[in-house]
């Protein structure tokens, strides 16, 4: 089920891009584009002993958009994706969708800003897959296995669908830097009332503290709005730089390798000793098989046993000599009395 991962993810994509260009987070316009789109017959093909691990994949990677870091639009959609294929699933019992403990509050807290939005139907859909006991409440959010590799491929985010870092057009507001400047003008008065005029400490206050403020969070919001025509045109000439890129490199290897092949390397000063020596009797001009090429060879275990362990007298002789086994085991007294009876049969 892994090599169909990409392939979902590509249509799932395909189908929250075509829901968030609608600008809308109504069920009825994504349910229009279910229909339009015939995602219904992504469960069909399955044989019967793969619909049940076919729909855990889909509604897995169909969970992934429910939660951020996605903008509020697509988690919607992803909601709305997750009950459609939990309706549409072929498997019996269906499959349910697996919900880590530590993913609920970010569930309950899209619920209640949902409320707050008066989007009703996400709210509506949200408790319907409750009602139907949809979810699988777990531990871990992916399931745990046996000899599974515990470093998985992690897929790149869709940039398109990941939300913008608005937070500081949100803080920084025009009641905030009328406030900011009147505090900061009272204590540029407080600072220089309370301190002589030959002291430094008053040339550390910023006399443009605000008006730089304001136009650093100006140039952040200009520079979010200017950076998808900037990625579009990279985009463009992605293809020739890389090109370009690969072409100095195979430059730089086929240098580095005739470098390497064509010149002798010198030796380093702790190997010196052990190059090795031209025999000049020889007839041939490759090199000789000098003492730092032969090989030591140990002497065999009798040659090392006879030098170390002296004996003398009787047991040297006894240690030379062979013992002969004739006969492992010895016959019963009884058995070798009754052969003792039979006669013995001699030919003539």
């Amino acid at each position: 089920m892994d090599s169909c991962r990409k392939q979902l993810k590509s249509d799932c994509e395909l189908l929250l891009g075509h829901f968030q260009k609608t600008e809308s987070v109504r069920f009825q316009v994504f349910s229009q584009i279910w229909r339009e789109s015939n995602f219904t017959h992504i469960f069909y093909g399955t044989v019967r002993h793969e619909k049940r691990a076919f729909s855990r994949l889909v509604l897995d990677l169909a969970y992934s958009y429910f939660l951020p870091p996605f903008s509020f639009q697509i988690r919607v959609g992803g909601l709305y994706l997750l009950y459609s294929l939990y309706q549409c699933q072929t498997a019996s019992p269906p499959e349910q969708i697996r919900v880590a403990l530590k993913d609920w509050d970010e569930a309950m807290k899209f619920e209640k800003d949902a409320a707050d939005a008066q989007h009703l139907d996400a709210v509506y859909i949200l408790r319907r897959l409750m009602f139907l006991k949809a979810f699988h409440f777990t531990a871990m959010p992916t399931l745990l296995a046996f000899k599974k590799k515990r470093k998985m491929a992690k897929s790149a985010l869709c940039e398109q669908f990941v939300e913008r870092a608005c937070r500081p057009q949100e803080l920084i507001n025009g009641d905030l830097l009328e406030e900011l400047s009147n505090i900061h003008e009272l204590y540029e008065k407080m600072k220089t009332s309370i301190s002589l005029p030959s002291e430094t400490s008053v040339n550390l206050i910023h006399k443009s503290f605000v008006p730089q403020l304001r136009s650093t969070v100006l140039d952040f919001h200009k520079w979010q709005q200017n950076k998808d025509a900037t990625d579009q045109d990279e985009d463009c000439g992605e293809g020739t730089s890389s090109q370009q890129e690969c072409s100095n490199r195979a430059g730089l290897l086929a240098s580095i390798k005739s470098k390497a092949y064509g010149e002798a390397a010198e030796a380093s000063k702790s190997r010196r000793h052990r190059q090795v020596e031209v025999d000049p009797t020889s007839n041939e001009s490759g090199p000789s098989n000098t003492q730092g090429h032969s090989k030591n060879t140990k002497p065999s275990l009798k040659t090392r046993t006879n030098e170390n362990i002296r004996i003398s007298g009787d047991l040297w002789k006894d240690a030379l000599s062979t013992t002969k086994i004739s006969r492992l085991t010895g016959l019963d007294p009884v058995t070798a009395e009754k052969l003792k009876q039979f006669k013995r049969f001699t030919w003539k």
